[in-house]
Parts: C-alpha cells; sequence; structure tokens
C-alpha cells in the first residue's frame, strides 16, 4: 500500500472515530460470512457500529484520542465496536452475542481512559451501571432521605386526619364522643 493510500486511511479513521470516546476490540476471524452479518445486522438495530482495522494505521489514528488506550492490542485481525448510548451498553450487547459464537474473541475495551483487558475485562465492563443507570442510582440515593421525611411526616398528620374523620362522623350522625381511658 502507498504511502498515499495509507495517509487516507488514517484520516478516514480519524473521521470515523471523531467524538468516539470508547470501545471494544475484538477479533471476528473464524466467523462465517453469514454469522457476521447477522451479527453486524443486530447491532447495527441498536445504533453500534463494527468497523475492521488495520493495526499500524489504527494506532496513528487513534494517537491522542481516546481510543489511543487500545493501541496495545492492535495485533492481528482486529475489529473495533463502539456506538449506541455508552460503551457499557456495547460491551453487553457484544459479551451477549459472544455466548454462541466461540470465534468472537476480546481484546480489549476502554471507557474514559481506563482499560479492560481480555474476556474477563470486557465482561466485567458489560455489568458496569451505564450512565443513565448511575445517574438515576444518585437521583435515588439523593432523594429517599426527603421521602423518609415525608413518610414520617405523613404517617403521624394520616392518622390525625383519620381520627378527625371520625369524630366528624359521628357528629354529623348525632353520637357522643367518649374520650377512652
Amino acid at each position: 500500500m502507498s504511502k498515499q493510500i495509507k495517509q487516507l486511511v488514517v484520516r478516514e479513521y480519524q473521521e470515523r472515530f471523531e467524538g468516539v470516546e470508547g470501545g471494544v476490540l475484538v477479533e471476528i476471524r473464524g466467523l462465517d460470512a453469514g454469522t457476521n452479518n447477522r451479527m453486524r445486522t443486530t447491532l447495527v438495530d441498536k445504533k453500534i457500529r463494527v468497523t475492521v482495522v488495520k493495526n499500524t494505521l489504527a494506532r496513528k489514528a487513534f494517537q491522542g484520542t481516546p481510543l489511543e488506550g487500545l493501541a496495545k492490542w492492535l495485533s492481528g485481525p482486529s475489529a473495533l465496536v463502539y456506538g449506541g448510548s455508552s460503551v457499557v451498553e456495547v460491551a453487553r450487547e457484544i459479551v451477549e452475542l459472544a455466548k454462541d459464537k466461540e470465534a468472537l474473541q476480546f481484546k480489549a475495551a476502554i471507557l474514559d481512559g481506563i482499560t479492560f483487558e481480555g474476556k474477563a475485562g470486557v465482561e466485567a465492563l458489560s455489568k458496569y451501571p451505564t450512565r443513565e443507570e448511575a445517574q438515576a442510582k444518585v437521583i435515588t440515593l439523593v432523594l429517599s432521605p426527603a421521602r423518609n421525611v415525608v413518610g414520617a411526616v405523613k404517617g403521624p398528620a394520616g392518622r390525625i386526619g383519620g381520627i378527625l374523620k371520625e369524630i366528624q362522623r359521628k357528629l354529623e350522625a348525632g353520637e357522643t364522643i367518649a374520650a377512652k381511658a
């Protein structure tokens, strides 16, 4: 491949991966064409993309980007899986797909500059909460003390309200109200 073609490929990678902050690096060697196409179609429906990369050129393209940490694992046939709402979602989807596709091998994943190595690392990443799930947990934790206070205030007030309603009902019915000893 000529130097000019290599520069074009590097530029293409830079444009394609611009704004991509994380991904999962896999080896898809050994997947037959039909399985590969079904896997890609399943992922594309979830806005997740798979791009087979040339290792040396990808290393150059990844320099100075959030994907730079994956350079160490760029050897042999490599494909970058990225997109979706987060890298965690990508890891979850690819781990689920790999359950029945032994030929799909995990090399590494990267999230916020932290690399996860091999199958164990990618599986661990897939168990992380997504950004939205983490935000929901934080909001729940922040709001739970307020809910407890409201419940504590509302409980006795509800009982007093019930007593007052019973007094009102008895008075309207002409019954006498006697104090309990």
